[in-house]
């Protein structure tokens, strides 16, 4: 507590703390070490301790000016003659010793909260989604507003949403801030690029980054889709017409972009590149060749009877299966925990960095983090490839004649999920499909319809995306 006493009587001027320091304090009262034009007839300056008026060395010095300029300043638990050289000696010495002790404190403080990050616990206030449940202790989803944030993530990474969208449904969805008032849009950006929410503990003051032991609310894969997003990887922006091809032709000779126009009750995709030889293609023709490639997904009556028998051997042989991939993930893990360990003995030897080190070590958690949500998914059965598989045969079988009834913006989704590129060469145009699309739409076929020779493999990981998309678009 600093005190302040003049003609008029005595005051108290304000309490010492780390963001209200002794020179601030005493500006209130416009001693003269902060302006003649303010000066008042202060005489006497009381303060509780030395170390409550030096928590640094600068508000020290200032008091010091003050002493010099014959402010009698007194100390209630000291009895110190501060216009005496023996006096001032003393106070100096006293006070460094208080600044030393603050510095000490301050250290120790960081090492407790290092030490809580790399024990996987998040040592501040708990970010919208979830709650805080004591010291020690880690956070725990908000049943309430959890559900909430990971709706966010899922609307944002369908790219069909803006921040300022988003945040206007969010609020009709019910999602607020700790105060209880709305979003604001650099609240909502905060969110949507914070790493916690996949497990990930991010410190924005120096870039480091630590695995938290909370429990993820949204996969690794989701946060990359919305980080796609706000990097400008999918265009949000308005647009005047909704073309259905629009920015996903690209010019085979330049690599632009082709820019679709209005004309006579068509609309015509062209390449603007002044020099490019390219010319214009009609929507009809590029929507011909689409549906051509999407029509070579469907499948025969003798190739779902063969295909239904062969996923229920899958069903069966899935325990067995999906203990060796736990196993494949597991050796994947302790491969990058393996890496991690090399990668901070080359740290500590001074081999690298501390800035390549970092970034480094942030990589190899985020792919761990990534083979960490695999594990838990496949542990708790939320994932059976089985069903996967046979849920992107059935929709990408059915997707000929669900894009026939599709709205635009539909047609464009299905186009975004299977196509690897679409490309106009001279006056036609090459689709080509995504793995595992492609592989069949070429499969081989017998004179009775079904698959033969090499049977068709579906990737684990390629069938999973797939399939969680296409059942999110329909």
């Amino acid at each position: 507590c600093v005190g302040a006493s003049n003609d008029g009587g005595s005051q108290v001027v304000g309490n010492v703390s780390p963001g209200n320091q002794v020179h601030d304090i005493l500006a209130k009262v416009h001693l003269p070490l902060y302006g003649a034009a303010h000066q008042i007839n202060t005489t006497v300056a009381g303060i509780h301790k030395i170390d409550r008026s030096a928590r640094n060395l600068k508000d020290w010095a200032d008091l010091g000016e003050l002493i010099d300029q014959g402010i009698e300043v007194h100390f209630a638990n000291e009895s110190l003659d501060l216009h005496s050289r023996g006096g001032r000696l003393s106070a100096d010495i006293q006070a460094v010793v208080a600044a030393d002790y603050i510095r000490n404190l301050r250290e120790e403080a960081k090492k407790g909260i290092y030490g809580r990050l790399k024990q996987g616990f998040y040592p501040l206030r708990a970010p919208l989604g979830y709650q805080d449940n004591g010291a020690g202790k880690a956070k725990t989803i908000d049943p309430v507003m959890g559900p909430l944030v990971r709706k966010a993530f899922e609307l944002y990474a369908t790219g069909t949403f803006t921040l300022h969208t988003l945040q206007d449904e969010l609020y009709r969805l019910g999602l607020r801030n700790k105060g209880g008032n709305p979003l604001s849009i650099n609240g909502l950006s905060f969110i949507l690029n914070n790493s916690f929410y996949m497990g990930i503990i991010r410190i924005k003051r120096n870039g480091q980054v630590f695995q938290g032991n909370h429990e993820p609310l949204i996969s690794k894969y989701m946060f990359d889709t919305v980080q796609d997003v706000l990097q400008g990887k999918f265009h949000t922006r308005a647009v005047r017409h909704e073309f259905l091809f629009r920015r996903l032709v690209t010019c085979h000779s330049c690599g632009y972009t082709l820019v679709g126009e209005a004309q006579k009750g068509h609309v015509y995709y062209r390449c603007h590149k002044r020099d490019c030889p390219a010319t214009g293609i009609r929507e009809e023709v590029i929507e011909y060749a689409v549906t051509e490639r999407l029509n070579s997904l469907a499948t025969t009556r003798n190739e779902r009877d063969y295909l239904a028998s062969a996923i229920r051997e899958l069903k069966v042989r899935w325990i067995e299966e999906r203990e060796q991939s736990l196993k494949n993930l597991e050796v994947q893990r302790a491969q990058l925990t393996e890496r991690l360990t090399r990668l901070t003995d080359a740290y500590l030897d001074g081999t690298i960095e501390k800035d390549l080190f970092e970034e480094r070590k942030a990589a190899i958690l985020f792919d761990r983090q990534g083979i960490q949500g695999s594990i838990t998914s496949l542990a708790t059965n939320e994932v059976s490839v089985p069903d996967l598989i046979e849920r992107f045969l059935e929709r990408a079988g059915s997707l000929y004649s669900s894009y026939q009834k599709a709205s635009t913006a539909q047609k464009r989704q299905m186009v975004n999920i299977v196509s690897s590129n679409l490309v106009l060469r001279e006056k036609s145009v090459d689709f080509t499909l995504k793995i595992p699309f492609r592989e069949i739409a070429e499969r081989e076929k017998d004179v009775h319809g079904g698959p033969c020779g090499n049977r068709t493999r579906i990737s684990r990981m390629q069938t999973e995306c797939s399939a969680t998309k296409l059942t999110a678009l329909f």
